[in-house]
């Protein structure tokens, strides 16, 4: 390869960004593999997030095969696998961020601003055919549904891999709950790599060079080149304006694109894919979704292969078969093994949408109603309740989106509910998957405030309640109302004899076993939620969600969740 490093390009306002370029050694033009974020171009994989990639290796030797892994990244490709392929690969370090000065503003209007133009300048290089294609996890997924509506002439398609989608109800506020992962991801993956870190910072292992520098700054010049991020979250608790800034314009999002997402990813990204490949406006759109963990399918050489035929496709004209590429690739989860499916729609057509009802009286959960009346009432930031559903006699298996309604009363003005299902085996033993970033995921989460129960008609689904966040509705003590949940989308191939369990908790769930630490986790201790933790003390203080919470039950009210059953498969 041909590497450039630091390649200055310049944006409208006078910043400079910098780039990393690896090219074919034969002169021509080719498409671009292109990715911008915080990340820091310079900071290899395995010197930044070793614990994540020993683990990815040990379980995927594929990664490891054709390249020396010289100089991969986190969470892009490798230009090793791609450069012999025909291809230019292009990171860019974000404003403020690496070795790109600036100020440091994640996922802002500014940085979609500046993706948008490093797009069009790599487009009339004259090692460029003048398609560029986007590809990424996480960070480097999500700015391409930002940056794809402002529709840049030369943009030829994305791949937005595990990329969440709506800055509100998908990474900070789950259910108008404040999440505390964004906070955390600033200290531990961005403030040590902003520009000015420098000799505090590491070195790249293949230059030699600072990854944030190559100046200094202090603690307070630091502090000033960067948008507080917990002070931000707390300052925005409503979906407004700066939300919308920074999540996906559908609407006007019209080039081809592939949206991969993670049945274990709750917490995070899977619903911004989902709701990308249903409401995009482009006419050339596909679905993946697998499982794992959070990066290894990107680099296997399933992961490889897929992007390959799709981008080879879009960016190259070339026969990959993608033309006739079903619309949807499921890795459909049994308790053992995923098997491929395809599919021609999502959610699927042939979906039989049943009603499970929590049973007041016996706390089971099954597909008949009990017209009991009752009250069961819980601490508000307990355990909760747990309704479990008699032996399965058949197999069973359950794909797409969840929703639940309960009716719900406080003893304050306001109350959190995380609701999950669950799986349980013969034997009473809880079926968990290593997720995105933990080793011990449940099968489907979802959260609410109550306060925050007011539906947006014109967007809600049956199956996907969508609630506005646009204003406060305070509960009377005691009273109960009326609150649909939404579960994100999972999926689960159900044995006989195993049970189907649902609980109403008043705290995140935490896997009822030994902490694993850090181990097999991407962030943290493993508790079964990773670090998609609420539980800050400024959005849940005591004197409000403290209190004791009641499930209510007559003629009337019918708490149940709404499954999606999938007919005749196996």
């Amino acid at each position: 390869m041909r590497i450039h490093w630091d390649v200055p390009i310049p944006m409208d306002d006078g910043i400079v960004l910098r780039a990393d370029i690896f090219r074919p050694m034969t002169d021509g033009r080719y498409p671009a593999i292109m990715s911008y974020g915080p990340y820091a171009k310079g900071l290899a994989f395995q010197q930044g997030f070793k614990p994540a990639w020993d683990l990815m290796v040990a379980e995927n030797p594929d990664v490891l095969a054709g390249s020396t892994n010289k100089y991969q990244n986190w969470e892009v490709v490798d230009p090793e696998k791609w450069v012999p392929d025909g291809y230019v690969v292009i990171r860019v370090d974000s404003r403020g961020a690496g070795r790109s000065r600036g100020i440091l503003d994640m996922w802002s209007l500014r940085e979609t601003q500046d993706f948008c133009q490093c797009i069009e300048w790599t487009a009339v290089q004259s090692w460029c055919s003048g398609k560029i294609g986007l590809n990424g996890i996480s960070y480097y997924a999500m700015n391409q549904w930002w940056v794809a509506a402002l529709k840049p002439p030369h943009l030829a398609a994305i791949c937005a891999w595990e990329g969440a989608a709506d800055y509100y109800r998908d990474v900070v506020r789950h259910g108008g709950i404040l999440c505390e992962f964004l906070p955390y991801l600033g200290r531990v993956a961005v403030k040590t790599v902003q520009h000015g870190v420098g000799t505090r910072g590491k070195r790249s292992v293949v230059t030699g060079e600072l990854v944030a520098g190559p100046e200094t700054l202090s603690e307070e010049e630091l502090a000033r080149n960067r948008i507080d991020v917990e002070q931000w979250v707390h300052d925005h608790s409503l979906d407004d304006a700066e939300y919308r800034s920074r999540s996906a314009h559908w609407e006007k999002v019209e080039v081809p694109l592939l949206s991969a997402a993670n049945w274990g990813g709750q917490g995070l990204h899977p619903r911004g894919n989902f709701e990308g490949f249903m409401r995009a406006a482009s006419t050339q759109k596909w679905l993946e979704v697998h499982g794992g963990s959070h990066w290894a399918e990107f680099y296997t050489d399933y992961g490889v292969g897929l992007q390959k035929r799709f981008f080879g496709h879009f960016l190259k004209d070339e026969n990959t078969g993608w033309d006739r590429q079903p619309p949807v690739q499921l890795k459909i989860r049994h308790v053992d093994r995923f098997v491929v499916r395809h599919e021609n729609e999502w959610p699927l057509a042939r979906t039989h949408w049943t009603k499970f009802y929590l049973n007041p009286t016996d706390r089971s959960f099954a597909t008949q109603p009990l017209m009991a009346e009752a009250v069961l009432d819980y601490d508000a930031k307990g355990e909760g309740l747990t309704f479990v559903s008699p032996p399965l006699i058949e197999e069973i298996e359950i794909t797409g989106p969840v929703a639940a309604k309960l009716w719900l009363s406080s003893s304050t003005s306001d109350a959190d509910i995380f609701v999950v299902l669950r799986v349980f085996d013969p034997k009473g033993n809880e079926v968990t998957f290593h997720g995105s970033n933990d080793p011990r995921t449940p099968i489907g989460l979802g959260w609410l405030r109550a306060s925050r129960r007011k539906l947006d008609p014109a967007l809600t689904l049956l199956y996907r309640p969508y609630h506005a966040h646009d204003e406060i509705w305070p509960l009377s003590p005691r009273v109960p109302v009326e609150l649909d949940i939404e579960i994100w989308p999972t999926c689960i191939v159900v044995p006989p004899q195993y049970r189907l369990g649902f609980s109403v908790r008043g705290k995140d769930y935490e896997y009822p076993g030994p902490d694993l630490n850090a181990i097999g986790a991407s962030y943290g201790a493993a508790k079964g939620v990773g670090p998609f933790t609420h539980d800050d003390s400024k959005d849940r203080p005591a004197d409000v969600f403290g209190g004791r919470n009641a499930l209510h039950f007559d003629s009337d009210r019918q708490p149940f969740v709404l499954i999606p059953i999938i007919p005749g498969t196996r």
